[in-house]
Formats: C-alpha cells, structure tokens, sequence
C-alpha cells in the first residue's frame, strides 16, 4: 500500500523521539556542565555544522555532524574516528535534543550502550547560561 503525500506516517517523527527518550537516558544541563571537564566523559555536539558557526558550542565539545555519527563510531568504517572510541561515555547534543534522542537511540542500537544526550540540547544549554564557545571566523 503506497502512502499518499499528506496521510498520516504509520509512526511519526514525535513518537520516534518520544521511544527514544523513553529508551535512552539523558543528563541535565547542570549534569552536563559538571562533566565538561570529567576525562570518563566526551561530549559530542552534532548539530549541522552551519547551526555550530552560528550559535558557538559548548566548551570542549567534540564535533561530529548527525549525518556521519554512525559511520564515525564503527570501527570497521572507512569513516572511523578513534576519538569516539576511546572508552569514554558519549554525551550527545543538538538543538533541542530531538535529534540527539535519535541518534543515542540509534548507537544503543549499534552496541555504544555508552551513550547518553543532554536533555533540551543547547537550547537549554543556554538558556541556563551556561558557557558557549563561539566558532573562530572563517579567514
């Protein structure tokens, strides 16, 4: 049966999200901030790279964009980034955590079950005030 443009999804993003969190543990903000410096911890901002130039992140965090966060953590990808591997427990970050919920989900899912995601995302983060650090410009 082939869905028509504007039928309702059989699940949809919100629920998505939703069993994700509901399987997947995440931090507060203030959790958060006291780990940034906790060697046991990376934190991990995966937003779109244009959302870090914008907005800065937070201090100390790892970059890895949503879109190759997968491939970064599989040993036996071309794509494979050690420093996502290296026994510390990953703590994941977009946005507004809806997206950060995914993606933890999805590493529980691959056997990282190392992986946590700061709850509201860096819209929290700062709204909370908590410190950013802005992107040196481009030269």
């Amino acid at each position: 049966m082939t869905r028509a443009p504007g039928d309702p999804l059989v699940r949809s993003a919100a629920a998505l999200v939703a069993e994700a969190d509901a399987r997947v543990p995440s931090l507060s903000v203030e959790e958060v901030a006291a780990r940034l410096d906790d060697p046991a911890y990376l934190v991990v901002d995966i937003r779109d790279p244009r959302e870090v130039e914008r907005d800065g992140t937070l201090p100390g965090a790892y970059r890895a964009p949503r879109g190759m966060l997968e491939f970064w953590v599989d040993p036996e990808s071309p794509y494979y980034k050690p420093a996502l591997d290296d026994g510390r427990t990953l703590v994941l970050y977009c946005g507004s955590a809806w997206r950060s919920a995914l993606a933890a989900a999805t590493l529980h899912d691959m056997g990282r079950t190392d992986v946590t995601h700061l709850a509201g995302g860096f819209s929290a983060w700062a709204a909370a005030g908590q410190p950013v650090t802005p992107l040196a410009p481009k030269p």
